[in-house]
C-alpha cells in the first residue's frame, strides 16, 4: 500500500500545469449590443459595455499519457468552466472564473497491478480586472490594448483522500494557495477577421508544503469569417474559422522547498476551431493539439484537449 501511494505522488506532480492550462480561460468579452468573434482559449481586449454582463460556459475533455514506449499511465480531466464579466465603465471590466473538474488517473504498478485514483469538485476560482489603456477606432476596424491583473483564490478542496491516503497535491481540486497573476492582451478587429495576442504570468505560492512552479503563457488567435463571404442585411449569423497557438511554460514544483525533477517544462499547442456568431450569442468548439512538449523527468504528455461551449451577453 505504501508503495502505491509513493508511486502516485511521484508521477502526478506535472498534473497541475495541465489543468491550469485549461483553467486559464478568461472571458473573451464582446460589446453589449452585439456579440463578436473572439479567442476560444484566452482573453480578448474587446469591451464590455457599462452596466452589462457577459457569460461564458465551456466544457472540457483532456487526455494525457506516458510516451508510447511506456503506456502505463493515463489521465483524463473532464469539467466545465463558468465565466462572468461585468462592464464597470467603457474601459474597465471585472471577471470571475469558476471551474468544476473531474480527474481520473489510471496507472499500472511494476507488478502489473492496476490502480485508479480520482477526484472531482469545484476548483480554485479566479477574479481579475481588465482596463483598456489604448484604443483606436477606425472605419471598419479597431485596435485595443488592455492590461489585466487578478488573483486565484483557494476555493477548491485541497485535502481529499482515497483508499491509498491523501491524494497528491496536483490531483486535488484546489491548491490551497493564493496566487496573483497579470498580463496584457491586444486585439485588432476588422469586418473580415480578428487577431488577438496575450502574454500573462502567474506567481504560485506555497501551501501544504507544496509550491507549484510559476507559469508564463503567450497566446495568439486568428478568427476569419468563412460565411457569409459578402456582408449584407438580414444575415442571422456568421461562421468563423479559428486557429490559435498557446505557448505555456512552468517552472519546477517544490516539495518542502526542494525542486521536483518530474515537473515543469514547456508546451506548445496548435488549436483549430469554429465559432457561430449571432447578435447575442456564440456557439464554439476547438481542439488543442500539442506540437511541442519539453517536460521535466517523467511528466505526463498531453494527447489532446477539446473545448466546446457558448457565450451570451445580457
Amino acid at each position: 500500500m505504501r508503495r502505491s501511494k509513493e508511486y502516485g505522488e511521484k508521477i502526478l506532480t506535472p498534473l497541475h500545469s495541465i489543468t491550469l492550462a485549461m483553467v486559464a480561460l478568461a472571458a473573451s468579452a464582446g460589446v453589449a449590443t452585439e456579440v463578436r468573434a473572439a479567442p476560444e482559449t484566452f482573453n480578448s481586449a474587446l469591451p464590455v459595455s457599462k452596466g452589462n454582463f457577459v457569460f461564458r460556459q465551456q466544457f472540457l475533455d483532456l487526455k494525457a499519457s506516458d510516451d508510447p514506449s511506456a503506456a502505463d499511465r493515463n489521465l483524463e480531466v473532464r469539467g466545465s468552466i463558468s465565466v462572468l464579466g461585468y462592464g464597470v465603465t467603457s474601459d474597465l471590466a471585472l471577471f470571475g472564473i469558476l471551474p468544476y473538474l473531474d480527474k481520473d488517473l489510471d496507472l499500472t504498478m511494476p507488478a502489473g497491478q492496476r490502480i485508479s485514483r480520482s477526484t472531482n469538485g469545484i476548483g480554485d476560482a479566479q477574479i481579475f480586472a481588465r482596463y483598456t489603456v489604448f484604443q483606436n477606432d477606425m472605419r471598419g476596424s479597431n485596435f485595443r490594448i488592455a492590461p489585466f491583473a487578478g488573483l486565484k483564490l483557494p476555493t477548491g478542496a485541497d485535502n481529499d483522500r482515497d483508499s491509498f491516503g491523501r491524494l497528491p497535491q496536483p490531483l486535488q481540486p484546489g491548491s490551497g494557495s493564493w496566487d496573483p497573476f497579470g498580463g496584457v492582451v491586444v486585439t485588432w478587429q476588422t469586418l473580415d477577421y480578428e487577431i488577438d495576442a496575450q502574454a500573462s504570468y502567474k506567481a504560485n505560492t506555497e501551501a501544504n508544503g507544496f509550491e507549484f512552479g510559476d507559469e508564463f503563457r503567450f497566446d495568439t488567435s486568428l478568427q476569419y469569417r468563412l460565411l457569409p463571404r459578402e456582408l449584407g442585411p438580414g444575415v442571422p449569423g456568421f461562421l468563423y474559422g479559428v486557429i490559435e497557438a498557446n505557448l505555456f511554460h512552468q517552472a519546477k514544483n517544490k516539495i518542502n522547498g526542494t525542486k521536483d525533477p518530474n515537473s515543469g517544462g514547456t508546451k506548445l499547442y496548435l488549436s483549430p476551431g469554429l465559432q457561430y456568431v449571432t447578435r447575442k450569442w456564440i456557439a464554439e468548439a476547438i481542439v488543442q493539439i500539442p506540437v511541442i512538449q519539453d517536460l521535466g523527468g517523467t511528466a505526463l504528455e498531453d494527447d489532446y484537449a477539446v473545448r466546446a461551449g457558448f457565450r451570451v451577453n445580457f
